[in-house]
């Protein structure tokens, strides 16, 4: 009786996580027929059915999603052996897969990439995006290797470094009557009407920390997807904001009808911070690139 194949869990995996024959082929780089040729097989091997085949999509049957649990832990091991082996022979070199929260990104990569690029130019970068949940959730499972998002978080199995604090500052209407000062405490907000992203975001929740301590109006019919969002509809005179200091900058940053303001000391901010696995086996590289981050965010 032959052995389970790597590449059928592989397989099994990916109909798992795109629900579709199709989409886990193009996944995996195979055509469809082999793939689900394979599955099949497995599914004899085993002698149970482990997905339900339906017209336009795939189901995991009862033991097809009890056996995926184990198969990411089998295929994430064997991941972290080719890992740990490329880590040993050039811990600086090879991918790092690196996933930014979508308001550090945009506005960081551009910063530090060169310097990267520069300091360790045998790694190659593999980036992502996603906000706090999915990337953490993601990284636990072995699908990234390192995250750049703000602390604190569930650090369960992880490890973590600050990278920098980021200082806030506040968005305005060019006609708004704060805009005339040249800083402004966080009580000048009072009884303005706050701008905020959709749920999910970190910076929402930051801002509203921020924004605690006085009566602010919270625009109920409006939840921003995106930092551009959010500047475009405060050009536009919707309300207020507030924005992490690394977004501000830059000529395409402030569009006409839109300004931003420091705060007066005590300045709030954020600690943007590096995280990643304990077990890593690229905690070598991860350091490094933290290393780069930290120097040059700011």
């Amino acid at each position: 009786m032959a052995d389970i194949k790597l590449k059928d869990l592989r397989y099994l995996i990916a109909v798992a996580d795109t629900g579709h024959f199709g989409r886990a082929a193009e996944r995996c780089f195979v055509s469809q027929p082999t793939l689900s040729a394979q599955l099949k097989k497995l599914e004899e091997y085993l002698g149970v059915p482990l997905v339900e085949r339906q017209p336009r999509k795939a189901l995991l049957t009862p033991a097809g999603a009890e056996i995926v649990t184990r198969a990411r832990r089998i295929v994430e091991a064997t991941d972290e052996v080719v890992e740990i082996a490329q880590a040993h022979r050039e811990p600086l070199a090879g991918r790092l897969r690196v996933a930014f929260l979508p308001t550090i990104g945009p506005y960081l990569l551009p910063v530090i990439a060169p310097k990267l690029r520069r300091e360790l130019p045998r790694l190659e970068l593999m980036l992502y995006e996603y906000q706090t949940a999915p990337m953490l959730e993601r990284l636990r499972n072995g699908e990234i290797d390192m995250g750049v998002l703000a602390l604190p978080v569930d650090m369960d199995g992880l490890a973590a470094k600050p990278l920098y604090d980021e200082p806030f500052m506040v968005a305005l209407p060019a006609d708004d009557a704060l805009a005339s000062r040249k800083q402004l405490k966080v009580e000048d907000l009072r009884g303005a009407t706050l701008l905020l992203l959709e749920d999910g975001h970190c910076l929402r929740d930051q801002a509203l920390d921020v924004c605690n301590r006085v009566a602010i109006n919270e625009k109920q019919d409006f939840r921003a997807t995106s930092i551009e969002t959010l500047r475009q509809m405060v050009a536009a005179g919707a309300g207020t904001t507030l924005m992490p200091e690394l977004a501000t900058r830059g000529g395409h940053a402030t569009p006409r009808g839109l300004v931003f303001r420091p705060f007066a000391k005590p300045v709030p901010t954020r600690r943007i911070g590096a995280v990643w696995r304990r077990s890593s086996p690229r905690s070598v590289a991860i350091e490094a690139v933290a290393k780069v981050i930290a120097s040059h965010a700011l």
